[in-house]
């Protein structure tokens, strides 16, 4: 079908995901990547396993109150829950809860021919109509697509690797808004290096700017579509790391200089900042964005700062446990979606979640 004929459907599907005080549930891990997570707890990466956390995580008492929208890894959007949590597909779980559900579409990075050293190019574009149809009928509203830049010191990014990412990035964007999924569109930079904050807000008003060209180049429907930056940070490795003010500032301005006003939420990754940390960038971006009149919904799509401590506190065998660590996280994230999160006041680990040339 044409992209005309889910126009409609895009928009309202965009603003549910936009809904104020919430933000997103990224569960889109492979199945190696949670296979980590799961040796870190002493857990054996059984498909068995993988069901009952993914039901652990649709079945979470009051999820929907702060989670808008849950991105799943393909195995989960096909996969049944628990006989404990009734045998039901765990996309209809999340459903009943009001939580839409998504589906991570990418196939992961290559090598990207004539590019810098550890530049890459994102895969999947073949057969993407096709897979999105059949996405959007088994009950997936919305897509992720995982783009990755790097600011290094041989001069990364490219020309070619922020064109390439952000052609990728629209390419896909139209595909799936064409099979009625609204495109959450990622490009994000790696926080690897020692660079300062100010690199890092050059290079993303860079990376944006050309998204959003090659996004209009392709008529994406904005209204329809969501944005996953990262957060403008200094490098992981940069002697002076700013404070969440700081990074709120600069966040702030980045997008006022790039986003279009059309798009209706921009939901951050976390990209490596412990859960609490995490929490308090959301807080001090949404309390900048707030006093210079942004004009979208400043939210949150977490992975690993949502679920570390749920998954530390589940420990293969604790539901419960999990499921309050989880909606700690989830409750402090609302909040910091609205600027009013008081640090400190939901439990955490304060663990770096930071992992070099991180992949999922």
């Amino acid at each position: 079908m044409a992209l005309q004929a889910f126009r409609d459907e895009l928009a309202s599907t965009a603003a549910a995901l936009a809904a104020p005080g919430t933000g997103l549930l990224a569960a889109d891990e492979s199945t190696g990547t949670i296979g980590k997570r799961f040796d870190a707890i002493g857990l054996e990466n059984s498909e068995e396993n993988r069901r009952a956390y993914r039901s652990l995580l649709a079945t979470t008492p009051g999820l929907s109150d702060h989670i808008s929208g849950v991105i799943l890894f393909e195995e989960t959007l096909f996969q049944d829950s628990t006989k404990e949590a009734g045998g039901t597909p765990i996309t209809e779980l999340f459903q009943a809860q009001g939580i839409v559900p998504g589906i991570k579409v990418d196939e992961g990075v290559e090598p990207l021919a004539g590019g810098l050293s550890g530049e890459t190019w994102c895969t999947g574009l073949k057969g993407l109509a096709e897979r999105a149809a059949r996405y959007y009928e088994r009950g997936a509203r919305f897509a992720k697509w995982r783009a990755v830049l790097q600011i290094s010191a041989n001069g990364s990014p490219s020309e070619l690797s922020v064109r390439e990412n952000a052609w990728g990035l629209a390419r896909y964007a139209r595909t799936v808004q064409e099979q009625g999924l609204v495109p959450i569109v990622e490009p994000e930079i790696l926080m690897d290096g020692d660079h300062d904050i100010t690199t890092t807000a050059a290079v993303q008003e860079w990376v944006l700017r050309t998204t959003y060209e090659a996004l209009a180049v392709n008529g994406v429907f904005l209204e329809g579509s969501l944005l996953k930056p990262s957060m403008t940070c200094a490098g992981a490795s940069c002697s002076q790391q700013p404070s969440a003010e700081e990074v709120g500032e600069f966040t702030v301005r980045t997008l006022m200089r790039t986003v279009p006003s059309a798009v209706p939420s921009i939901l951050f990754l976390s990209g490596g900042l412990s859960e609490e940390d995490a929490s308090l960038c959301l807080n001090a971006i949404n309390q900048v964005a707030a006093r210079c009149g942004a004009p979208w919904h400043l939210g949150f799509s977490y992975g690993r700062a949502l679920q570390h401590s749920c998954i530390k506190n589940w420990a293969g065998k604790d539901l419960k446990a999990g499921q309050a660590a989880l909606l700690a996280r989830a409750r402090a994230n609302g909040a910091a979606s609205l600027g009013s999160y008081v640090p400190g006041s939901e439990p955490s680990d304060d663990s770096s979640l930071f992992v070099a040339n991180y992949s999922y």
